[in-house]
């Protein structure tokens, strides 16, 4: 009797997921605990008690992001009061680009305009923008503080991409990474203003 309800314990372990817990000759699906965490970028941790600053500077693939945000005069935003969410592309999005246009996107003016477009004040987790999306037909225009729009909509069931002013598709690479101050949806193509 006590090996059958080791091996019950031992299938609600394998087929709930959780763990078993023993009450006399029957094993009682016991829920573990679930912790909030943030997804891991490149390796690195985002810490949900940081800033969006600290956060996006401590990423591995985030150097050319950061120094757009710097040579914009994001920064002090960034790290501050409020809440944000930032659409933040990758190394490797920029490298697309090519280096000159790269090298022209972080002069302090261009730099100004571009990173203010990648910026939103609220917070826009993926739920919030599934809810928009799905309020609005489809697609919710969303303006940026830099007073651009960018348009979100669905690419297949839960993938949300991001449409900018000159028709340039990105898609949500890794959603959700909250700050303190705001949220990090990582994105895999530069999204730029008119």
């Amino acid at each position: 009797m006590q090996h059958m309800a080791i091996a019950a314990a031992a299938t609600a372990l394998v087929l709930g997921g959780g763990s078993a817990a023993m009450t006399g000759n029957h094993a009682a699906p016991v829920q573990a605990p679930v912790e909030m965490s943030n997804p891991m970028v490149a390796g690195a941790a985002m810490l949900p008690n940081e800033s969006i600053y600290e956060n996006a500077a401590n990423s591995p693939v985030h150097s050319t992001f950061m120094a757009e945000i710097k040579a914009g005069g994001m920064a002090d935003t960034l790290k501050g009061a409020g809440e944000y969410t930032i659409f933040a592309p990758t190394d490797m999005a920029y490298a697309a680009l090519g280096h000159d246009k790269v090298a022209a996107m972080l002069s302090p003016q261009a730099a100004a305009k571009d990173a203010r477009y990648l910026v939103l004040r609220g917070r826009y987790d993926s739920q919030t923008l599934l809810k928009l999306i799905n309020q609005n037909d489809g697609q919710v225009k969303l303006k940026t503080i830099g007073g651009g729009t960018i348009t979100a909509m669905l690419n297949g069931p839960t993938n949300i991409v991001l449409i900018d002013a000159k028709g340039n598709v990105a898609d949500i690479s890794i959603y959700d990474i909250y700050q303190k101050n705001g949220v990090i949806q990582v994105i895999d193509k530069v999204v730029q203003p008119a």
